[in-house]
């Protein structure tokens, strides 16, 4: 069983990446909701890799280094070229004591580390640093801006003043990362569609990873994100397609217990989704992947068991009629591409 023929995305720099149509991201590697043991995931990693998934996305902020750290065992001995890579910055990570460290909501037993939101230059060329350390690699495929938003920071106000930050003095870094070779193209890392047009509209940007907003219940992205990319020649990684587990079987939504209605919305999806004997999961695989602005779709995994399902349920072919029924009833926008 293996994955989608990999898509070939030109980038800035001249240079091409050819990126398998599903990455593994590896948020829930960094103990995202419960430690997991390292054989765990190594055989998650290995499976992927079985899978022939050749794109892994990963972030300082993923168990304050650990998703890395997990990474870099995983992929030494690994030919450089046979994989794509891409992290994240806007975070320096610097050791502490157990004791006194900040607790970080969601992760668990994570190394004593606090987080240090920094986007200029300095703080960029940090944080690549430490990345590359933590990676055991010499470049970076892909380099991401993360959680610039008004969510992460408090609000608009916080928000502007990093992007600002970042514009004045952090692209600064990417140009110098750039040019040294060390990381072959630039990008956004969010969770926020309004934002994420804010770094398309104001920055040469490759790629936009986007986690949550394009999803079987959520499309907003295609009213002006998703053409505006298509204009500026930005390519779109679709990532979080689960809504953090409510849309494969769980319960939370954006991280958080999920609401009645949100829930109720969901499992009349599956509904309509098991009338047609899929499980909800798969069609959100594929729902995700059909739009033609999506490049790639990104989805986490703590199992070798949940890779190959991911696999499997992206690889469907889903009858046109659910998506049609979708449509009717109001589930879906009727403008999303099928």
């Amino acid at each position: 069983m293996t994955v989608l023929p990999p898509r070939a995305i030109k980038l800035r720099s001249g240079r091409h990446l050819s990126v398998t149509r599903l990455g593994l991201g590896t948020a829930p590697l960094g103990n995202i909701y419960r430690p997991i043991p390292e054989a765990e995931s190594d055989a998650t990693l290995a499976a992927a890799w079985d899978c022939g998934i050749r794109y892994f996305d990963t972030a300082p902020y993923y168990g304050r280094g650990l998703a890395e750290t997990r990474l870099n065992r995983f992929l030494r001995g690994r030919e450089r070229n046979d994989y794509v890579l891409s992290s994240k910055v806007g975070r320096i990570l610097q050791r502490t004591s157990p004791d006194r460290m900040v607790r970080q909501t969601h992760y668990f037993d994570t190394p004593a580390r606090d987080i240090i939101y920094d986007y200029s230059r300095d703080g960029i060329l940090r944080s690549v640093e430490q990345s590359l350390e933590r990676l055991g690699v010499d470049r970076i495929d892909l380099l991401l801006v993360h959680d610039i938003d008004p969510i992460t920071h408090g609000s608009r106000d916080a928000s502007e003043a990093h992007i600002r930050v970042l514009l004045d003095s952090g692209v600064k870094a990417f140009q110098e990362l750039l040019s040294g070779g060390v990381i072959g193209g630039v990008g956004s890392g969010l969770n926020v569609t309004e934002t994420t047009e804010r770094l398309v509209e104001a920055m040469d940007l490759d790629v936009v990873l986007l986690a949550g907003r394009y999803t079987l219940l959520e499309q907003e992205p295609i009213k002006s994100l998703f053409p505006l990319c298509q204009r500026r020649g930005t390519h779109v990684f679709a990532a979080g397609i689960f809504n953090s587990g409510l849309l494969a079987g769980g319960s939370t939504y954006n991280y958080l217990p999920a609401s009645g209605e949100t829930v109720s919305r969901a499992q009349r999806i599956g509904s309509v989704c098991a009338k047609h004997g899929l499980a909800l999961a798969e069609a959100a695989l594929r729902f995700a992947a059909l739009n033609p602005a999506v490049a790639a779709v990104i989805v986490g995994a703590v199992s070798p068991q949940e890779v190959r399902a991911n696999v499997s349920g992206f690889a469907k072919s889903i009858p046109a009629a659910l998506w049609a029924e979708l449509k009717d009833q109001g589930l879906i926008d009727r403008e999303a591409p099928v």
